[in-house]
């Protein structure tokens, strides 16, 4: 079956000679289509030198011995309110754990981010020496600051080449990064800007669809392709680590929690049918029962095997995983490390 959409494809290539774009277009769904895998056919074994996952402070267990995992990202440090590092967890949780452990600290707040990254500021250079500090005790450094304002670009760029000097040489330094298929002038997380001062770029490909958006893949399989040839050129091969999902995500076609003005109320009454209004302490209230449908995408041992096979034909040589304890088990028996 798949021989035969591959020889489809390639067809309606060769007809489609007038538009160079839908050429190309359509040459990438060919390629695509020679490593989707779908049920019930078996699965390669794919094996990359370095294999990356998060592990969640407090989630430990999740971390089961024997998986083929080179290097954990530490997930839970985190930035606090008064730009101070905290919830560094415990590397002596992981002591069973014979590879690399990296400490991942966050800072998901847009105004919190701008001020601690202000140069000269005292914030500034008590967090780069809280960072240093914590490392300590750990094989490498991830840092994971997804909410940079704009204004803030230079600032943040300036951090990471600091936070590179400070750094003991032998601390593997990595930053995550949005997934991108094209530069953005006006993009703060523009990977040639951060690639000379990191040993490891960790790219995000996932929520190319997100909660409040259509429904659709967290990472579908062509625009994951499109991340990975543009953080290969960009990043390289030795610096990239291809991030992959482990989870998926659901869509309902309709969100029923909003605010009501009284015209809106009556409309629900009379639509739906309403009789029994009653009275809470004084507050009219009602009930009322609606169907929503739901659209799901998910990742199985499928998906994830198309994903690996992709990756590794195309150079790939390291790929991570978000997160360790969202994977159907049946995904570590077709990963080996190299």
């Amino acid at each position: 079956m798949k021989q035969i959409l591959v020889l489809l494809l390639l067809i309606t290539f060769i007809q489609c000679t007038g538009n160079p774009k839908t050429q190309e277009k359509l040459e990438n769904q060919a390629e695509i289509a020679a490593f989707i895998r779908e049920p019930p056919g078996d699965l390669p074994v794919t094996s990359f030198p370095e294999i990356w996952g998060y592990v969640i402070a407090g989630q430990e267990a999740a971390l089961r011995r024997g998986l083929p995992i080179t290097d954990v990202g530490y997930f839970g440090a985190e930035v606090d309110t008064y730009g101070k590092l905290s919830k560094v967890p415990n590397r002596n949780n992981l002591s069973s754990f014979p590879g690399r452990v990296h400490l991942t600290v966050t800072c998901f707040s847009y105004p919190l981010t701008y001020f601690v990254l202000l140069p000269g500021s005292q914030q500034r250079r008590e967090l780069i020496a809280d960072l240093v500090a914590a490392s300590a005790n750990f094989d490498g450094l991830n840092i994971d600051f997804e909410n940079i304002p704009v204004r803030a670009e230079a600032s943040f760029i300036s951090f990471i080449r600091e936070l590179q000097r400070e750094l003991p040489k032998d601390k593997i330094f990595s930053i995550c990064l949005y997934g991108r298929i094209r530069a953005n002038p006006n993009d703060v997380y523009d990977y040639i800007k951060y690639v000379p001062y990191v040993d490891k770029v960790f790219v995000m490909a996932y929520d190319e669809h997100w909660s409040t958006s259509r429904a659709g893949p967290v990472s579908s399989i062509g625009w994951s392709r499109n991340v990975a040839e543009y953080s290969l050129r960009v990043v390289g091969h030795e610096k990239l680590v291809m991030g992959i999902p482990f989870y998926g995500r659901a869509w309902v076609d309709h969100n029923h929690h909003r605010a009501l003005v009284y015209s809106s109320t009556e409309r629900l009454i009379n639509t739906h049918n309403v009789k029994d209004i009653r009275r809470d302490n004084g507050i009219p209230t009602f009930d009322y029962t609606a169907s929503v449908n739901v659209k799901v995408f998910y990742e199985d041992e499928y998906s994830l095997s198309t994903r690996f096979e992709m990756y590794k034909s195309m150079g790939v040589r390291a790929i991570g995983f978000w997160r360790v304890g969202q994977e159907t088990p049946r995904a570590w028996n077709i990963l080996e490390i190299e």
